[in-house]
């Protein structure tokens, strides 16, 4: 396919695009034109058999597929309604998938919407990861100012460990560093906020801000003044939690944010790469 005509028809396609509340969607009967159908009707089967794909998928139909009416007009400028249906981009990905191969448009758009469904797939996979790890770094942060704090009053990094041990018990109902990593099959040698959900590592990160704060305010001297301040403050920020139905040790552990990191990174670079070669 010429170079030109694929960007004239990825121009076209997003030139058709709606937004509403943040969703962007297209029209069914626009979608129509664009991939060569000039029978509803037969455009309308193609769309029920997307349906199916998407049930398939394990997908909601209505989260996709959603029933419209649109003003069309006819002769003498008159104007009557026509059933429309708004497709979300995964749908008219699902929608071209079971198209007729054999038409241009329906080749091209089979590539084009599979390569823009995966980019915004990843786009949700980047929020996800960068939220996550906002957090690890804020927990990062937090921790190191405790460790700073302490060494200032006192206390070695052996003190600090133990705090910090202490604090995990008491936001984890009872159970130590070790046993969660066992429960959530986290490896010994790797940092446990690495494999925690956003929440969990922001609960961590709270409360050790908090221990910060208060050990300046009060002049906390020494272990035991220091730890008692972080194990009371890891509790009330569990007890927050619980009251929403939250227990940290029950939340399985999320993907290895080092891994996600660089899986995230190079599926970006695999879809730069099927942007220029798959539609080509």
């Amino acid at each position: 396919m010429e170079k030109q005509i694929i960007t004239k028809l990825s121009k076209t396609f997003e030139d058709h695009a709606y937004e509403e509340d943040g969703i962007e969607f297209w029209f069914a009967r626009d979608l129509q034109g664009l991939l060569g159908y000039t029978e509803w009707r037969k455009f309308h089967g193609v769309i029920e058999k997307a349906k199916e794909s998407c049930k398939r998928s394990g997908n909601d139909i209505p989260n996709h597929f959603v029933d419209a009416a649109k003003k069309v007009t006819i002769g003498s400028g008159a104007e009557r309604e026509v059933d429309d249906i708004m497709l979300t981009r995964y749908a008219c990905y699902l929608v071209a998938q079971n198209g007729d191969p054999r038409k241009e448009e329906i080749a091209f758009a089979q590539s084009y919407f599979a390569v823009q469904t995966r980019k915004q797939e990843l786009i949700e996979q980047r929020i996800t990861l960068s939220e996550r790890l906002q957090a690890r770094q804020k927990l990062k942060d937090s921790e190191t100012e405790l460790s700073k704090l302490i060494y200032e009053r006192g206390v070695d990094e052996s003190g600090f460990a133990r705090i910090r041990s202490k604090g995990d018990q008491a936001l984890f109902g009872g159970l130590t560093t070790r046993q969660v990593k066992n429960k959530m099959n986290i490896p010994n040698n790797r940092p446990m906020a690495d494999f925690l959900p956003t929440v969990t590592i922001s609960a961590k990160s709270f409360a050790t801000e908090i221990t910060n704060f208060n050990v300046t305010k009060k002049n906390l001297q020494g272990e035991n003044d220091i730890t008692s301040e972080h194990v009371k403050n890891n509790t009330e920020i569990r007890q927050v939690l619980t009251n929403n139905n939250i227990l940290p040790e029950n939340i399985p552990p999320e993907q290895d944010i080092k891994k996600l990191e660089r899986r995230v990174k190079k599926e970006s670079d695999k879809i730069a790469i099927a942007s220029k070669k798959k539609l080509k």
